[in-house]
């Protein structure tokens, strides 16, 4: 998603690469760019569909015949440009380049009623398992490009794999489904799964409002004819101020009206405020279990994927919940789509110590491809689930995930901004803050246009210094405390009005004298921010409060009732260093990131400017109303000084 959105563009990752910066890897890439010229021919051309649609291809052959390449194959929404037999993808820019040195056809695909192919484009369209004479989804589309493929391209050794970075990634997984007996290897990266409960444009049934503007005003625009040119988005903000636009703007109503009628998607997000029949069509998760055994996976996510952390990792589970087939999970220290496109060194002012992104091309990925496409090679160290943990920053391997040792402990809520593994003894102890929709909490510190990647790992001391931001915090820490799971927020609260929203954060606090060793912690962003007493968020989730019990059955709160709100928010795997305190930070807006909410229950996509009111929200921490947050613990918990 590249421009607060147009950042969602972030979204086409593998088939939309950035050019080279400097001028060592300008020289590297010239002499790769005419070593690709002279050694691979490109084709373009139509792969017919059983309905007699054509999807448009390139297909990047090696000029050796000696011998039998295997097939890569990538479909795009996004574009499979530069059009012309004689314009070349950039693949000498990054890794890619290795799959050529090693003699693979690379095919890249416009999908159905995208940029030069055919047909009729629809949105995450839903998988169909009961096909009839003719009837087509994405996974019949993928089937049938492979069919093709095998049967057409010369010197081809029979073998296929696809992959593909989040929405690619989601006509991955539509691929996996769809047992074409020479499909041989599958790797949804940042994978689209479901965008009502956690992925893009929808978490626990909260709207991303910034960035399903920013995407969907160009991205969701008519294609009525194939064409070789995109589309421009919204282009009238009026500021490069953000939060002052999608402010001033006000209620979705508003934001209706200048989408206009022709995006037929932003429509039917209105049309489907809750979880329906209609949503669970759209979620590739719940048809894994059409994935056969001969069709091995690798879900490949970041940590710190501020678009589709929650599809890689549910989709990985899924997958080993309801498929028989050889399926393994790697997550890294990256935001969306960074293991293809940087060296994966840092985050904002948060440093890995090594080049991760390498690390998984060289180690994991290409082996995987390797051993499935060419059977070469040996993958007995890649393991059910390889996960980069920050804070130690170090790879760990696991037989499952969660790892089998995990166990979740919780950590309290304690009265005067405490965090403890203590039960609270106090009775008719509780926090309050005014949620104000006028004047919510920003996502980020600063002023900003583009939607940040970094604020999934930034520095929370702007937040913890509101009112409207509760702080609870730790005690040092007296060892490492490491966690790897998925983390649970269990609040106990009580509204003034029918409805709000709860954020929940959890942050690793650094030590005040903290700064990092260049040598030791390796490149970095901004020597110059000051680390002492750092705030680095590690997870953060929000909960729509009426979809607490339900996403599908939306429920009022009664003003003044103690009601518990229970989630899980994404998997995290962490290291809360020695000396180091954990914080929660509990908030109920997170702008412009997450739409307001009007805090009434109503439709808030029908709401008006007047329908948002103030509310006053109350967070207990008492022994019989005892707000925590548990921890998927993979080491001893009893830590903390006092």
């Amino acid at each position: 998603m590249k421009h607060i959105l147009t950042c969602i563009l972030l979204l086409a990752a593998f088939c939309s690469f950035a050019e080279p910066k400097t001028k060592a890897k300008v020289s590297s890439t010239k002499a790769d760019s005419v070593w690709t010229r002279r050694n691979y021919t490109k084709q373009e051309l139509y792969i017919p569909m059983r309905d007699g649609k054509q999807l448009y291809t390139a297909i990047y052959s090696p000029k050796n015949s000696k011998g039998l390449h295997p097939i890569l194959i990538c479909r795009t929404p996004y574009s499979i440009a530069p059009y012309g037999k004689d314009s070349f993808k950039n693949f000498w820019n990054y890794y890619w380049m290795d799959y050529l040195k090693a003699g693979y056809i690379m095919v890249l695909q416009d999908v159905r009623g995208r940029y030069m192919s055919e047909g009729d484009f629809v949105d995450i369209r839903p998988y169909n398992p009961d096909k009839k004479e003719g009837a087509i989804d994405e996974s019949t589309d993928a089937y049938d490009t492979i069919d093709w493929l095998v049967n057409n391209v010369k010197n081809n050794n029979g073998n296929v794999g696809v992959f593909g970075v989040s929405y690619p990634g989601f006509y991955s997984t539509m691929a996996a489904l769809c047992g074409h007996p020479n499909l041989k290897a599958v790797s949804p990266q940042a994978p689209v799964t479901d965008w009502f409960s956690g992925d893009d444009f929808h978490h626990n049934g909260a709207f991303f409002i910034m960035d399903g503007f920013s995407f969907y005003s160009g991205f969701g625009k008519p294609r009525p004819e194939p064409t070789r040119h995109g589309v421009k988005g919204f282009e009238h903000y009026g500021t490069k101020d953000n939060y002052k636009f999608y402010l001033e703007t006000g209620s979705l109503r508003n934001f209706r009206k200048l989408m206009g009628d022709s995006i037929a998607f932003w429509k039917d997000l209105y049309t489907h405020p809750d979880y329906d029949k209609w949503w669970y069509k759209r979620n590739p998760r719940n048809f894994v279990d059409h994935i056969v055994p001969g069709t091995a996976t690798l879900v490949v996510g970041g940590l710190f994927d501020a678009e589709d952390c929650y599809g890689a990792w549910n989709l990985y589970k899924a997958i080993e919940k309801d498929a028989k087939n050889n399926n393994r999970l790697v997550m890294g220290p990256w935001s969306h789509g960074a293991w293809a496109k940087t060296t994966g060194e840092y985050l904002g002012n948060i440093r890995f110590g090594s080049k991760t992104a390498e690390y998984y091309q060289k180690h994991i990925e290409e082996p995987f491809f390797r051993y499935h496409l060419e059977n070469k090679g040996d993958i007995t160290d890649i393991k059910e689930a390889n996960i980069f943990f920050t804070g130690a920053n170090e790879w760990h391997t696991f037989d499952k995930w969660p790892p089998e040792e995990k166990k979740n402990r919780s950590f309290y809520l304690q009265p005067n901004n405490g965090l403890s593994l203590v039960i609270p003894e106090m009775e008719n102890s509780s926090d309050k803050y005014i949620s104000d929709p006028a004047n919510p909490v920003p996502y980020a510190e600063g002023v900003h246009w583009d939607r940040t990647r970094e604020y999934m790992d930034d520095d929370q001391r702007f937040a913890a210094r509101r009112p409207d931001v509760l702080v609870y915090k730790s005690g040092p820490l007296t060892d490492d405390l490491t966690i790897g799971g998925p983390v649970i927020a269990d609040l106990f609260v009580s509204l003034s009005t029918t409805d709000a929203d709860f954020i929940v954060k959890l942050i690793d606090v650094f030590p005040d004298d903290f700064s990092y060793d260049d040598k030791k912690d390796g490149a970095g962003n901004g020597k110059d921010y000051p680390m002492g007493g750092y705030q680095m968020l590690v997870r953060a989730e929000v909960m729509r409060g009426r979809y607490r019990n339900s996403l599908s059955d939306p429920e009022a709160f009664k003003p003044g009732e103690v009601t518990e709100v229970k989630y899980t928010m994404p998997d995290v795997a962490h290291v809360f260093r020695k000396g180091h305190r954990i914080m929660v930070q509990v908030q109920s807006s997170w702008f412009p990131l997450v739409d307001r909410n009007p805090q009434q229950f109503l439709n808030i996509y029908r709401a008006y400017d007047d329908d948002f009111i103030k509310s006053t929200i109350k967070v207990y921490h008492e022994a019989t109303n005892a707000s925590r947050i548990i921890l998927p613990t993979l080491s001893p918990v009893n830590v903390m000084s006092k």
